[in-house]
C-alpha cells in the first residue's frame, strides 16, 4: 500500500494492478501490460525467479520492464535476476525518492544497476568462470572496452569522465555493442560482459 501511495503521488505514474505471488502477478501483467513491474524475489507458490523467467518466455510480455526489489539476504539471486531479465533492483529500505527514481529510469529503457550490486553480481560470477557468448568476437576493442566499463555500473557520463572522452562518443559506442550482441538492455550487456570475462584495464 506504501509503494502504491508513493508512485501514484508521482506525475505520469499510474499503478494498474497488484498480486501476492507469481501465478497471480502473471495473469495481471497479461491483462494490463505494464511498462514496469516491482517484483519481490520472495514470494509464495511461484517465486519472483520463477515469474520471470516465464515472462521472458512470452513474446508478448517483452515490452514490461522489470525492478526487482532486493534485500541484502537474497544477494545469491541477484545475478539468476538479471540473466532471468530483470532490468534493475532496488532495495526495500531505500527511499522513496530512490524507489520512484528506480521507475522512471527502467521504463526509459535504462538499467538501474549501482556499482555496489554489481560488484557483487561480478564477485559471484567470478566462481563460474567464462563461457562464449554470440557475437562477441564482432565487437571493435573500443566496443569490448567499453562494454567492461558497463560491466561495473557506471552510467555513461562516469564512464566518459573516466575515460576523458564525451558521453556521446561512449553512448555510440555502447549501442553499437548492444545491437551486435542483441542485448535488450543494459542489464543485459552487464551478463554477457561477465560471461564473456570482459574487464576493464588496472
Amino acid at each position: 500500500m506504501g509503494l502504491r501511495a508513493l508512485l501514484e503521488r508521482e506525475r505520469g505514474m499510474e499503478c494498474v494492478g497488484e498480486a501476492a505471488d507469481g501465478v497471480a502477478a502473471l495473469a495481471l501483467i497479461r491483462r494490463t501490460r505494464p511498462d514496469v513491474l516491482l517484483l519481490d524475489i520472495r514470494m509464495p507458490g511461484m517465486d519472483g525467479l520463477a515469474t520471470l523467467r516465464a515472462i521472458a518466455d512470452d513474446p508478448g510480455l517483452r515490452g514490461t520492464r522489470i525492478v526487482v526489489v532486493t534485500t541484502f539476504a537474497v544477494d545469491e539471486y541477484v545475478f539468476a535476476a538479471l540473466q532471468a531479465g530483470a532490468s534493475g533492483f532496488v532495495l526495500k529500505d531505500s527511499a522513496p525518492d530512490e524507489l520512484v527514481n528506480a521507475v522512471r529510469v527502467v521504463a526509459a529503457g535504462e538499467a538501474l544497476l549501482s556499482p555496489s550490486i554489481t560488484r557483487k553480481v561480478i564477485g559471484m560470477f567470478g566462481r563460474h568462470g567464462t563461457e562464449p557468448v554470440e557475437g562477441i568476437e564482432t565487437l571493435t576493442p573500443r566496443e569490448r572496452e567499453l562494454v567492461a566499463w558497463v560491466a561495473t555500473g557506471r552510467s555513461n557520463e562516469e564512464i566518459a569522465k573516466e575515460l576523458v572522452i564525451s558521453p556521446d562518443t561512449v553512448r555510440t559506442h555502447v549501442s553499437r555493442a548492444m545491437v551486435k550482441l542483441r542485448a535488450r538492455d543494459r542489464a543485459q550487456l552487464v551478463v554477457f560482459a561477465m560471461r564473456a570475462g570482459l574487464s576493464v584495464p588496472n
